[in-house]
């Protein structure tokens, strides 16, 4: 009997999906804008269950992201394979908003004999745009293909420098946004393949043709060949997507989408989804008979290997899980897996979760609409310092629930922020020494907080309705919110420069 899967097939925070096949092995990338280690990269024999088997980028000294403001960062990342050897190629997206302090944009190459690297240190190629992708013709010639529309820079042989100059080839159906460019060659034609519409609600793929890299293209007629055009659906903004051809002749297209939470909040972010590519007999593809994204959809026939979810660690290995993001790059002066075994130990240090000084805030993606995560915390504050659990999605938004002194006695502090500040709702007091049970009950926008002294009897402290600011679409006057909602533990002196260790002993995530 033929199986089937639910779409999105990466679930969480996984926008900007790019995947090529080596064999009968699948490999995936997918942004990550401020979190470190960058760029994410999985393994899949069927191209629906994935594995996260390492970072392009995972060397402090590779990558300074400590300034980076948040939803900036690593940019729509692309994977190519050519001759034994793995390429990675990223927008990093700087803090300013005009050229005229210089460059916005510039993009980075790596490069490894190994799919889950280590990778080479990062190459600049001064080209000022976004979304790069790889692109090797039959005459063994190296280019970078970027926005806007299809735009084609010629590359030195081993990628490392721009040769040329600059062409747009193609620069789209006329949609706003023609980004996350990609060339496909097959049967003498070049594909352009474009996202268009904006990466909200709108989002699309379209695609042109030529005989030739420099054009002129036409565009296909079955144009949008991916676009959700049911807004009561529920797998919206579709976009963003590269094919794969599969060792069994078949095509599929992995592509960027997001679930909507209770009307158009996209909680948890952009996923990667998938579905079958169809060729026309007029040499045209369509994605999923032109019927926009499967909810459900018959697999790929190719092996399974299914893989165990991340749903508790207990920080007894002194490797952090591949699952884990830190917020910006780690300070590991102040964090240790190893300084007492089975915790993970953060120091607290100077800068708060609204500041983007804040170190060490460990966080992994929220999957579900649903779902429930723990903690366990020993901490002794003794001034300003504060630990605890975080939903996180930025220095502007979030909820946080944390053991503190306030007026000389410990307490327990549920805050929020909705890009104006820190309120706090919530205050309790005399918390007892010793170990301090934290979990989140999440359902859809609310947000349950409990705690305890016994994890089999922990008290509801508040319940947070409505919690639009963690999503992309619930702060509109925050400019940039690409990322998604997060989950994990987090550390600080409060603005003091105190170094006190928050131990916290395991952390469990579990979907409903």
């Amino acid at each position: 009997m033929s199986s089937t899967y639910n779409n999105p097939v990466k679930r969480g925070f996984f926008p900007d999906p790019s995947v090529i096949r080596v064999g009968n092995d699948y490999y995936m990338v997918n942004s990550s804008f401020q979190y470190f280690p960058a760029i994410p990269i999985s393994h899949s024999t069927d191209l629906v269950h994935w594995e996260i088997i390492g970072h392009a980028i995972n060397n402090n000294d590779y990558l300074d992201l400590s300034e980076i403001m948040d939803s900036r960062g690593i940019w729509a990342p692309d994977i190519s394979y050519c001759n034994g050897k793995f390429y990675i190629f990223a927008t990093l997206r700087f803090n300013r908003n005009d050229k005229e302090n210089g460059p916005m944009r510039c993009q980075l190459m790596v490069s490894s004999d190994k799919p889950e690297g280590p990778y080479s240190k990062p190459v600049i190629l001064p080209v000022d745009n976004i979304d790069p992708s790889h692109f090797v013709d039959d005459d063994g010639k190296h280019y970078m293909i970027i926005a806007p529309g299809i735009t084609v820079v010629p590359l030195s042989d081993d990628c490392t420098k721009v040769i040329g100059e600059p062409v747009q080839v193609w620069e789209g159906t006329g949609e706003r946004c023609p980004e996350g460019p990609h060339i496909l060659k097959k049967d003498g034609y070049y594909y352009a393949i474009l996202a268009e519409g904006g990466t909200g609600y709108g989002h699309g793929i379209n695609v042109g043709r030529s005989t030739s890299l420099y054009g002129p293209y036409e565009p296909s007629p079955y144009n949008p060949v991916m676009r959700q055009t049911d807004p009561n659906a529920s797998i919206q903004r579709c976009g963003h997507g590269k094919p794969v051809q599969t060792q069994n002749g078949d095509w599929w297209v992995t592509y960027l989408c997001g679930r909507p939470n209770n009307g158009k909040y996209t909680t948890i972010g952009r996923e990667t989804a998938l579905d079958p590519v169809e060729w026309t007999d007029d040499g045209w593809f369509t994605i999923n008979g032109g019927k926009g994204p499967s909810t459900v959809q018959k697999a790929p026939n190719l092996p399974q290997t299914i893989y165990q979810p991340f749903e508790y660690d207990d920080f007894d290995n002194e490797v952090l899980n591949l699952n884990w993001e830190f917020v910006r790059n780690p300070n590991y002066n102040n964090f240790s897996l190893a300084e007492r075994k089975g915790f993970a130990r953060i120091y607290t240090a100077p800068g708060q979760l609204f500041e983007i000084s804040a170190e060490n805030t460990l966080l992994r993606r929220e999957e579900e609409l649903c779902y429930t995560a723990e903690t366990a915390l020993e901490f002794n504050p003794k001034g300003n310092e504060q630990a605890g659990l975080t939903c996180y999605y930025s220095t502007a938004t979030y909820a946080r629930f944390s053991l503190c002194i306030r007026n000389g006695i410990r307490t327990l502090e549920l805050a929020i922020n909705r890009n104006h500040g820190e309120e706090i709702i919530k205050q309790i007091s005399d918390i007892p020494s010793g170990k301090i049970y934290f979990r989140v009950d999440v359902e859809h926008l609310n947000r349950k907080f409990y705690y305890g002294t016994d994890k089999n009897n922990m008290i509801l402290a508040e319940e947070l309705e409505n919690c639009i600011y963690l999503c992309d679409e619930g702060v509109p006057d925050d400019p940039k919110r690409h990322t998604g909602t997060l989950v994990g533990i987090y550390a600080n002196s409060g603005g003091d420069n105190s170094r006190i260790p928050a131990d916290f002993d395991y952390f469990s995530y579990k979907n409903k």
